[in-house]
């Protein structure tokens, strides 16, 4: 297979609920009108703690600085495996459960903390810029690995970054998990149909309002997932492992989940049948 980090860096960042409304200009403009801003990253998730936000740099300087925006500091590389026809797999997992053995476990045992990001099409594995050469060289053996660069995929190996020594794996913390009574859909939305429900998405995301099921692109047939969330207390960005610990048995399984971060708390979608057995 194939692993490609993907020319974006990206800062993720938490909007308090109270602070939302000082940012409602900028979030319209970085979601419905793609043509006034050079952001090409964008990714919203609400909890109910907070908004958590990752973007590149370009939709970064969109967010004026204020007391209720809260910065994680490093910089994150988003890694996206792409299968090149010849892997086999009996396993009929998707989402995060499809890269957990070859991506997030050999990461969490080389102590390097990832921000998961599931969505309808893909699974994004965000990484640190500063670890990428132990990111490599612990991938490398797995997957072609390249970078891409004004467009072209580049090919990468470990002696082109420097400080590519592995890190001595520690333990994880056993976290809390909690499973909420609310029922979710996966879903994809065509980009071509934003402006014309523009007005519908806003009452969405800023004033709770219900998505309309007839604006739903899915090929679910309408299943249903429960949401296990991880944390008793926010995890912070530092720790590891804390991916593979979820994903790992739920892999072995073939058990398929979707799997979110955000800036306090981190989510899996598993289906509810699979929840209910």
């Amino acid at each position: 297979m194939d692993l490609h980090i993907l020319d974006h860096r990206l800062r993720v960042i938490s909007i308090s609920k109270s602070g939302l409304v000082n940012f409602t200009h900028p979030l319209i403009k970085l979601i419905f009108l793609r043509n006034r801003t050079r952001c090409k990253f964008f990714s919203l998730t609400e909890t109910p703690e907070n908004y958590t936000v990752v973007l590149d740099e370009e939709g970064f300087k969109e967010l004026q600085p204020s007391e209720h925006l809260k910065i994680e500091s490093s910089i994150w590389l988003p890694l996206n495996v792409v299968s090149n026809g010849n892997a086999s797999s009996s396993s009929q997992a998707v989402g995060v459960t499809k890269i957990a053995k070859s991506v997030i476990a050999p990461l969490a045992q080389q102590h390097v903390s990832v921000f998961m990001l599931s969505t309808y099409q893909t699974d994004f594995i965000l990484v640190r810029e500063k670890d990428l050469a132990v990111v490599i060289t612990t991938l490398e053996e797995e997957f072609n690995i390249y970078k891409e660069v004004g467009g072209e995929s580049v090919p990468m190996h470990c002696q082109d970054v420097s400080n590519g020594l592995q890190k001595n794996a520690i333990q994880p913390t056993v976290h809390p998990v909690l499973i909420p009574q609310n029922q979710f859909c996966v879903m994809s939305l065509d980009p071509d149909t934003l402006p014309s429900i523009a007005t519908t998405l806003i009452d969405v995301l800023f004033y709770s309002s219900r998505f309309p099921a007839d604006l739903l692109f899915t090929s679910s047939s309408g299943e249903l997932w429960r949401m296990v969330r991880i944390g008793g207390q926010p995890l912070g960005f530092d720790e590891c492992g804390i991916v593979a610990q979820i994903s790992q048995p739920l892999a072995d399984s073939d058990i398929s989940a979707y799997y979110i971060s955000t800036f306090s708390f981190d989510h899996a979608l598993v289906s509810q049948i699979v929840l209910h057995h």
